[in-house]
C-alpha cells in the first residue's frame, strides 16, 4: 500500500501502477457532470475555474448531507462514464487524478497518457466508510446544484486503488485477461 498526499504532481503519477492500493491524504474536489460542464464552459470563455486545476484531484461524488456531528454523508463514488466529455479538457489543463468508478473512454485514457494523469477506484458501496476519511468539506462554487456543488475536501488515508495509470495500463481489462487464462 502506498501513501501518498496531494498536490499530485505528475512526478507521484509516474510512480503509480494499475493495481497499486492507496492511501491519499490531502485536498481533494468534488464535481459531477453538471459541475464538469460548467467548468468547461468557463475554460471556453476564459475564465478562472473555481479552483487550481494543476496536480488536483477531482472526486466523482454528490455526498448525501451531514448529520449531525459529521461535516459529511455518504460519500460513495459516482459512475465517472459521465464525465468522459469533459475530462480530457481538463486533464489537458493540469488535472492529474480523477476518482470513481466504472470504465472510462478511449479519448480519456488517451489525455491520461498524453498529459500525465491517474485514475483511482472507490469502493462503490462504501460511502459511510469513505465518509470517515472526510475531516473537512466546504462548497466553493455552484451551490445551486446541491449535493452535486463543487466543494473542497480534506481527506486522510482515502482508500483507493489505480485502476488506469498514466501508461495507460487499466485493470478493467488486464485483471480478466489475467483470469481467463
Amino acid at each position: 500500500m502506498k501513501q501518498i498526499t496531494t498536490p499530485l504532481t505528475r512526478d507521484i503519477v509516474k510512480t503509480l501502477h494499475a493495481g497499486d492500493t492507496v492511501l491519499l491524504t490531502g485536498t481533494i474536489y468534488t464535481a459531477r457532470d453538471a459541475a464538469h460542464k460548467r467548468m468547461c464552459e468557463r475554460l471556453d470563455r476564459g475564465e478562472a475555474l473555481p479552483f487550481d486545476i494543476r496536480d488536483a484531484v477531482i472526486y466523482y461524488v454528490g455526498p448525501t448531507p451531514a448529520p449531525p456531528g459529521r461535516v459529511i454523508g455518504s460519500a460513495g463514488p459516482t459512475t465517472s462514464g459521465r464525465m468522459d466529455a469533459y475530462a480530457p479538457r481538463l486533464i489537458a489543463e493540469g488535472q492529474t487524478g480523477m476518482i470513481g468508478k466504472g470504465l472510462r473512454t478511449d479519448a480519456v485514457v488517451e489525455a491520461m497518457k498524453e498529459h500525465g494523469a491517474v485514475y483511482f477506484a472507490a469502493t462503490g458501496g462504501a460511502g459511510a466508510l469513505l465518509a470517515s476519511r472526510i475531516e473537512s468539506a466546504e462548497v466553493i462554487a455552484w451551490e445551486d446544484l446541491g449535493t452535486e456543488a463543487v466543494r473542497r475536501l480534506t481527506v486522510r488515508d482515502f482508500p483507493l486503488t489505480v485502476v488506469i495509470d498514466s501508461e495507460g495500463n487499466n485493470l478493467y481489462i488486464q485483471a480478466p485477461e489475467k483470469y481467463r487464462k
